[in-house]
């Protein structure tokens, strides 16, 4: 399966310039590619300003990913600010082409930026079902606990969209090809590129095997987009070849 990562600089808190940017480049995405993944909070930039969004054009995102994800014919998450119930989430959108939509919110909010004073955390892990690959959906911060992404061979991808900044990209890489190799999947790790009133971001998206391998490369045309060829069989013939996930250790969330 060929799945897409898009790799941009974002409008600050522009939604409706936002998702004209990624729609254009969305339509230049490769038509054999089955998933396109945006980076955390996409259509606003990481703000810690939620109330500041108008509810309406924050309504516009669902739909326009459903919309999308009809039009292209293709798979398309990313996280983007939502509120709901008088409560603000950093929530990861999935639209599928047949209009299905599901979400995540993250879990772990980043405490140096203040996030968890501005939005609620998720309490639920998910797992979606696409093309027979389950995935495993995580936004930013929640990289850094890898317990809360412990494969428990109920995945074969891990999900990763971010704003990580360009001062720690050497974590970003390393806690990423880590999660492929202790969890036996895939991971897909998308992040931004430009500033923000308060940083600034160096790309790095990646696509890494259950080896540790990278196995993404930028297109010809557009570099903002980096592709990657996956292999539901030959995941599963190395996870059957070197089983080290039956010997992992049990565990429960309290």
């Amino acid at each position: 399966m060929k799945i897409a990562l898009i790799e941009t600089s974002l409008y600050w808190c522009d939604i409706d310039r936002n998702l004209k940017h990624f729609q254009n480049l969305i339509e230049s995405v490769a038509p054999d590619c089955k998933m396109v993944l945006l980076p955390e909070m996409f259509s606003t930039g990481f703000t810690m300003q939620p109330e500041q969004l108008q509810d309406n054009n924050l309504q516009k995102v669902p739909l326009w990913f459903k919309e999308m994800a009809i039009k292209q014919s293709m798979a398309i998450g990313g996280s983007s600010v939502a509120h709901i119930h008088n409560n603000y989430y950093n929530r990861f959108y999935f639209a599928i082409p047949g209009g299905e939509l599901h979400h995540y919110d993250k879990r772990h909010l980043f405490r140096m930026g203040e996030e968890q004073h501005h939005y609620t955390a998720g309490n639920e892990r998910k797992v979606f079902d696409f093309e027979n690959w389950r995935i495993s959906p995580q936004i930013c911060y929640d990289l850094r606990f890898p317990v809360w992404s412990r494969n428990r061979n109920d995945f074969d991808m891990l999900i990763y969209v971010a704003n990580w900044p360009a001062s720690r990209q050497d974590v970003w890489t390393t806690l990423l090809k880590a999660r492929a190799i202790e969890n036996q999947c895939y991971v897909a790790g998308v992040n931004r590129t430009g500033t923000d009133p308060q940083v600034g971001y160096a790309g790095g998206s990646v696509v890494y095997s259950p080896k540790g391998e990278s196995v993404s490369y930028a297109a010809d045309i557009n570099p903002s987009i980096i592709y990657a060829d996956i292999n539901l069989e030959e995941l599963n013939r190395f996870r059957q070849k070197f089983p080290a996930w039956k010997d992992a250790d049990d565990f429960e969330f309290l």
